[in-house]
């Protein structure tokens, strides 16, 4: 269950709202996403707008330190690139608070539709422009990220759960070597990629143009990479992928989305994380979706 702005300690809203300038006298919490924190749209009360997110580790360690990480990545983004400005932020041991840009705009419908895919598609080719080489110091390779959850067939043929579908346990040796070459795909490239893109991390501002927020998973590969996982937002919201698939090789098309639906078939069979409870029916209705893509490729 998400905290609001309401629920933090009053020292972390005192020290926020002297970042942003001004007394909060309203704050809207934004529904999406899985952290257990807060993620507030405020406003002061000399009419400033902020978009603040804080997160305790005491609630759900991983998020703190998703957090700390996307506060390093926003400060370094350059001020060309399609993304939140950050206004500041703090991490006093007990609460790790971001303060940022508050971005008119709505996500995108979904199932998609074909002008707000290709503003997306736009975005994602001025984001890969501005963000190669990585204007971020210090961040992981996406390698680096994805190497254990990308294992997710060699975990699942080793231990196959009882209720795999057919079709996947018939077809674990060809699911480990297509992920076994998407994980070598993504080993490329020096670009910052956002490698969370979801229609609820991309916001449509009012003149038609995307904004990419939500930054905690950025890391270096290739250029492409974002606009793949563009592609398999729209398989699995609806929508035809085509257009954010075109140009990259069909075949790592197929190999880095067989890694990722590897992941969600292993994942979404643990335990919930703390403080996290929706997630793995999310999890699993992705890797549901992915499955009769998978079976028209392989």
């Amino acid at each position: 269950m998400r905290i609001g702005w309401r629920d933090l300690p009053e020292a972390v809203r005192s020290r926020a709202e002297e970042i942003i300038g001004g007394r909060v006298v309203s704050a809207a919490s934004q529904a999406g996403g899985f952290s257990p924190g807060t993620a507030d749209r405020v406003v002061t009360d000399s009419g400033r707008r902020a978009f603040v997110k804080a997160v305790s580790p005491a609630v759900n360690t991983r998020s703190a330190e998703l957090a700390r990480q996307e506060m390093h990545i926003t400060s370094a983004m350059p001020e060309h690139a399609p993304v939140p400005r950050m206004l500041g932020g703090f991490d006093d041991g007990e609460w790790v608070v971001l303060i940022l840009e508050d971005v008119e705009g709505t996500n995108p419908r979904t199932p998609w539709v074909e002008s707000e895919l290709d503003a997306a598609v736009t975005a994602l080719a001025e984001l890969a422009a501005a963000l190669t080489p990585s204007p971020v110091p210090g961040a992981p390779a996406a390698i680096e990220v994805v190497a254990g959850d990308f294992a997710g067939w060699h975990d699942i043929a080793a231990d196959p759960p009882a209720d795999l579908d057919p079709w996947l346990a018939e077809r674990l040796d060809d699911l480990r070597a297509a992920a076994d070459r998407g994980l070598a795909a993504v080993a490329t490239g020096d670009t910052l990629v956002h490698f969370d893109i979801r229609a609820d991390n991309l916001l449509i501002r009012p003149d038609g143009r995307v904004v990419i927020v939500d930054w905690p998973w950025g890391c270096v590969g290739p250029a492409w990479l974002d606009r793949l996982l563009l592609g398999l937002d729209v398989l699995v919201k609806g929508g035809d992928p085509a257009r954010a698939f075109e140009g990259i090789d069909p075949g790592v098309v197929t190999d880095v989305i067989a890694g990722i639906a590897g992941m969600f078939e292993r994942i979404h069979r643990l335990p919930p994380p703390p403080g996290i409870p929706t997630v793995r029916a999310f999890q699993r209705a992705t890797a549901e979706a992915i499955r009769p893509w998978l079976r028209g490729r392989l």
